[in-house]
């Protein structure tokens, strides 16, 4: 992307993906271009640029305006794996409603994105938990990283019906089987992970937006990987 963001997108549309979900990364969050010229270039690509990643400690209210100005539907924050104790993740919640409130009077949405992390209990209790309890579902939502669930050992399902409405967005990426390391992704469908069941009970739980990852490339390269997994994506009934 940092080379060539256009060339990329260019390929990533001829795959068959209509909306895209992006990161802050060194160019920005527009990849060196204004965010109404991204929205064109993407527009010419029949493509919809739905939300992004970003680092919400710098210039969010700019961020937000930016971000609704072209039709945006979410910010998200991508971790808080800094926190330490359930105070910290308290802490966190209450920032994560400040955001929140920042993208509502933009006409946006704010999200958060879990990692594993979530899953380790902290004097009893889960940072996951402890974020979803103290914020106000009127202010945030959350995007589920099925991955990241199930490396920390935990069941996406039970966790999209103990929180209905609340994951309106999802991560999609397979884990290899039998796989010990933290960073075993691969191509959807060469994995453990039963997304055909998952993916139905997401959508009964309300989620609206349903994004392939890859982090990992055996033997593949990130583009095809996308190739691949967007027609994985295309079989899927859900």
């Amino acid at each position: 992307m940092p080379k060539d963001p256009k060339g990329v997108l260019k390929q990533v549309a001829s795959f068959g993906y209509k909306q895209v979900e992006g990161y802050e990364g060194p160019q920005g969050m527009f990849w060196g271009m204004s965010h109404t010229d991204f929205k064109k270039y993407m527009d010419d690509l029949g493509m919809s640029f739905i939300a992004s990643h970003c680092n919400i400690d710098k210039d969010f209210d700019k961020k937000a305006t930016e971000a609704a100005e072209i039709g945006m539907k979410y910010l998200i924050c991508p971790s808080r794996g800094s926190g330490k104790t359930v105070d910290d993740f308290k802490k966190i919640a209450d920032d994560f409603n400040q955001k929140g409130e920042i993208c509502k009077k933009n006409g946006i949405r704010f999200a958060y994105h879990n990692h594993e992390y979530g899953f380790k209990e902290i004097d009893g209790q889960f940072p996951q938990d402890i974020m979803m309890k103290n914020t106000d579902a009127a202010l945030v939502d959350f995007e589920m990283d099925i991955y990241w669930v199930v490396t920390g050992k935990q069941d996406p399902i039970t966790w999209l019906k103990k929180y209905p409405n609340r994951f309106r967005l999802g991560h999609f990426k397979d884990r290899i089987a039998n796989a010990t390391e933290r960073d075993a992704s691969c191509t959807l469908g060469a994995g453990s992970i039963d997304y055909p069941t998952i993916l139905k009970e997401a959508k009964e739980s309300g989620m609206q937006y349903f994004v392939v990852e890859q982090e990992r490339y055996d033997n593949t390269s990130p583009l095809k990987a996308a190739q691949d997994d967007a027609a994985y994506m295309k079989k899927l009934k859900i």
